[in-house]
């Protein structure tokens, strides 16, 4: 049993990828919540709205990303060949 680099070297570019999703769902999230209290007016809050939903659907993709990410790197160190 040996360590697939090939792999493994995918498995950290996609960790390094979910930091950066980990860190950009939340302030995306933070920043949508925050505008509710500062705009009241029609345009605007639209964005807002827009704004909360692209961070929920990135919370969402990043908990996906990261089973798949974790599956890659699983894989390359615990490769069966």
């Amino acid at each position: 049993m040996s360590t697939d680099l090939d792999l493994l070297s995918k498995g950290l570019i996609r960790l390094g990828i979910l930091v950066f999703l980990f860190i950009l769902s939340p302030v995306l999230i933070t920043m949508g919540f925050k505008g509710l209290d500062k705009f009241n007016e029609a345009p605007k809050i639209y964005f807002v709205y827009l704004l909360i939903f692209i961070g929920f659907a990135t919370l969402i993709f990043t908990v996906y990303f990261a089973f798949k990410t974790f599956k890659v790197i699983g894989n390359s160190i615990f490769n069966n060949k």
